[in-house]
């Protein structure tokens, strides 16, 4: 019983909707910019990846968007799209067909922030009830099972920009164990004060002014990541119920997934990576793909020299130096937290599908002590088996192997490529 990849939605800095997103991926452009949401200016760090020309009202139901933080928003919208992508409509199965199994790494926090300050200013009655289920992480998780009329098994997962990743696995589990249609992956709106200040605390953060100067993964000049919002959501089925109901080509197929802790610490990676490297060779495994049989390697990226440099040892030591592509195109968009690494595998299925390896984002001069093939522009290649990485705060390593369904959606041509289209 394998899950099968039928729909993508994406809403990020790079636009909304997948088309967009892979459109401005392919042609490098930088979608990090001053922080718009309020002044910034008294902060370490005052940029980030935003999304822009997104209307609430275009894509949640009014009395839902009181109640909920621009993160559900985002989710609302990036799984609309993803199932009219896989012309998938939950209504129409048996309510216990379909889960939704979301990551998440921060929460809701503008609709917090507001309630906080309500708090604050004007004292406990001012805070309103809605507080109670907007702020939470499982809150885009329940929206969207009640909104959609799902019943199947559901969840959250809770590992900072590991959880995307985290979430397509357990939704292979939950197929295995007779789900249907499980929604998957993650968003995240992680641009407030308050969030701005938790992130900058962690010392991770780039203090770059010059947004060319930012985040900058595997780069000489990496000195932190800039945070960003949006993500992605995925629509995995079974592919004999995918099969039985005449859907739509799948992107890709998911053969292997792998998570290991290293317990490190908080602030930093461990600097051995010998536990990332282990969730590799453990996906690799469960997917019966040995590594010279990877085309592609999306790389987690953290933009620290420290953990970009254990990076590379670990996936050396899998690999071998220069052995296979590897790119991290999400340094055009800030570091998503959940929604980074959904929205890596929704870009690795585009990938896929059209046989192109994006550039690293960001990339202008790459450190040649990692002894990686970082892919500097776009690169054609047919890709039949692509890994995609993720680490989070606290120790989280995750893996993930997609590999090519025996009928691929239909690539775009070279001209669509070159529109977007």
């Amino acid at each position: 019983m394998a899950a099968v990849i039928t729909g993508i939605g994406v809403v990020a800095p790079t636009g909304v909707g997948a088309a967009e997103h892979w459109r401005a991926t392919l042609a490098g452009e930088l979608a990090v910019r001053p922080i718009e949401a309020f002044d910034a200016g008294r902060y370490a760090s005052g940029l980030a990846g935003q999304v822009t020309g997104f209307d609430v009202t275009e894509h949640v139901p009014d009395r839902l968007a009181v109640q909920t933080d621009r993160w559900t928003w985002l989710a609302f919208a990036a799984t609309a799209m993803a199932l009219a992508d896989a012309d998938y409509d939950p209504a129409a199965h048996d309510p216990y067909a379909t889960s939704v199994i979301l990551g998440s790494g921060s929460g809701g926090n503008e609709f917090g922030q507001r309630e906080i300050q309500a708090l604050w200013s004007r004292g406990r009655k001012a805070v309103g009830a809605y507080q109670s289920i907007a702020w939470f992480y499982a809150a885009s998780t329940g929206q969207l099972s009640i909104h959609h009329g799902t019943k199947g098994p559901s969840g959250v997962l809770v590992s900072d920009a590991a959880a995307g990743i985290d979430s397509l696995g357990w939704a292979d589990r939950a197929i295995r164990r007779g789900s249907a249609a499980v929604l998957a992956g993650g968003t995240e709106a992680p641009i407030s004060p308050y969030a701005l200040t938790i992130q900058t605390r962690s010392g991770r953060l780039s203090t770059a002014t010059d947004p060319r100067a930012g985040y900058k993964p595997f780069d000489r000049a990496a000195n932190g990541h800039l945070p960003g919002e949006g993500g992605a959501v995925l629509v995995l089925e079974d592919e004999a119920a995918a099969r039985a109901r005449s859907a739509p080509p799948g992107y890709g197929m998911l053969a292997g997934y792998a998570a290991t802790q290293d317990a490190h610490g908080f602030r930093a990676a461990a600097p051995d990576g010998r536990q990332y490297s282990r969730a590799i060779e453990l996906a690799l495994e469960r997917a019966r793909v040995r590594p010279d049989q990877v085309d592609m390697v999306l790389a987690d990226g953290a933009g620290l020299p420290e953990d970009d440099a254990a990076e590379a040892r670990a996936l050396r030591s899998v690999f071998g130096a220069h052995a296979v592509p590897v790119t991290a195109p999400q340094g055009l968009v800030g570091r998503l937290l959940s929604g980074g690494s959904a929205l890596n595998v929704a870009t690795a299925l585009l990938a896929m599908r059209d046989g192109v390896i994006p550039a690293v984002g960001n990339l202008d001069d790459p450190d040649p002590a990692h002894g990686l093939d970082l892919v500097r522009r776009p690169r054609e290649r047919r890709l039949d088996t692509v890994l995609v990485t993720a680490r989070g705060r606290g120790g989280f390593n995750s893996a993930l192997v997609l590999r090519a369904c025996d009928t691929r959606r239909a690539p775009r041509s070279a001209g669509a490529l070159a529109r977007g289209r």
